[in-house]
């Protein structure tokens, strides 16, 4: 690994360290997520930057309540609620030059801190990441558990199916140094998803190592009812389109195969039906396509489903479908940032700096602004 001007040495003294998150409507997880964070067994300076966004749900009393009880939790507004702008936003309210990153629902054990950081020390990486673990409970949930962490359900990705330690294209959530990412500008705030990605591409444009750590595992709680999880892969197609078509180049055949997919079973069965009604036997053989993807259904399945309980095995067959035609008609859609200010060629955004960051609570300290924000839209987007 190269090495860089800007990354701690390994010493006895540990290199301070800020956790950063973005959360909106997370009422359910974000206690626990909070106090998993809070006892991380850290030896260095540290501490946790959480950006609320409008949420009608007990998220800001909750964050209220943990930043008034732990002096090293800072709260910060993101008015907008946007991922991207609320995790600029705690960047900025950062007092640490390494940047671990985590999510409201994200399950974290006691080292992980730590074995991240002592992973950047040894890298020398500008963004350091892991394996998304999903967890789920009940048999719909646990089907989407098994189906996002198998090549079946996502792809051969490493950080949703493990693999080798070494240079990634990009990682689950990450570890950062701050110079790397002001150098790029951090996060887009016009990528309301798929911003992880997005980050990355630029940070190995620019010159950097982003590195994929299979030890680094973060428990990951998917969707559990069948509208989110259509919505969720409906909105990641949509998302990847807009990435393919301003980093050209990015495309590969796993990103292609969903929106293939939903294309041939589409123009199989359209065709194929109306061979059976015709009796054109040349019509009638697109209904070979979908069922094609059938056949492929079930092979993934006896191949994913093993040691599934029998609800979850039942539930996966039409989870991996779900999953893939819904990636598959967002991506042909497409046109997700359309209502959304346009970026110029060249442009980049900007890393808000600490002067920037709207605080509510800092320090243990109650420096409120207005965080009840309820009447937002942004789920319509």
């Amino acid at each position: 690994m190269p090495d860089h001007p800007n990354v701690p040495e390994p010493s006895g003294d540990a290199p301070g360290v800020s956790v950063f998150l973005a959360v909106r409507n997370e009422e359910t997880h974000l206690a626990e997520c909070l106090e998993r964070l809070l006892a991380q067994d850290y030896a260095g300076p540290y501490e946790v930057v959480l950006a609320v966004g409008p949420s009608s749900d007990r998220t800001a009393e909750i964050a209220a309540a943990a930043a008034m009880a732990h002096p090293a939790l800072t709260v910060v507004a993101n008015p907008s609620g946007a991922t991207p702008s609320g995790l600029n936003a705690a960047i900025a309210a950062a007092r640490h030059d390494l940047l671990v990153r985590v999510d409201g629902h994200s399950i974290v054990a006691p080292d992980y801190v730590a074995r991240t950081v002592a992973t950047m020390l040894r890298t020398g990486a500008a963004n350091v990441g892991g394996v998304m673990v999903p967890l789920g409970d009940g048999a719909l949930q646990s089907a989407v558990a098994r189906a996002m962490s198998s090549r079946f359900g996502i792809g051969p990705v490493g950080f949703h199916t493990g693999g080798h330690e070494g240079p990634s294209r990009s990682v689950y959530l990450g570890a950062f140094r701050r110079d790397a990412l002001v150098e790029v500008g951090g996060y887009d705030e016009t990528y309301l998803r798929a911003q992880d990605w997005e980050l990355n591409h630029r940070l190995r444009h620019a010159g950097h190592v982003v590195w994929f750590d299979p030890s680094l595992r973060v428990g990951y709680r998917p969707r559990s009812t069948w509208p989110a999880l259509a919505r969720q892969f409906h909105g990641s197609g949509r998302w990847r389109r807009d990435v393919a078509q301003r980093h050209r180049g990015t495309l590969s055949a796993r990103y292609l195969a969903p929106p293939a997919a939903v294309l041939g079973c589409a123009l199989g069965l359209l065709l194929g039906v109306l061979g059976l009604a015709v009796g054109g036997d040349t019509l009638s053989a697109f209904l070979l396509l979908p069922a094609a993807y059938l056949v492929l259904l079930v092979v993934a399945v006896a191949l994913a489903g093993r040691g599934l309980s029998g609800g979850a095995r039942l539930c996966l067959p039409g989870v991996l479908a779900t999953m893939h035609m819904a990636w598959g008609i967002g991506f042909l859609r497409g046109g997700v940032r359309e209502s959304l200010p346009r970026v110029r060629p060249g442009d980049r955004p900007r890393v808000p700096t600490y002067a920037d960051a709207p605080f509510v609570y800092f320090g243990g300290v109650d420096r409120r602004r207005d965080l009840t924000i309820l009447d937002t839209e942004w789920d319509n987007r």
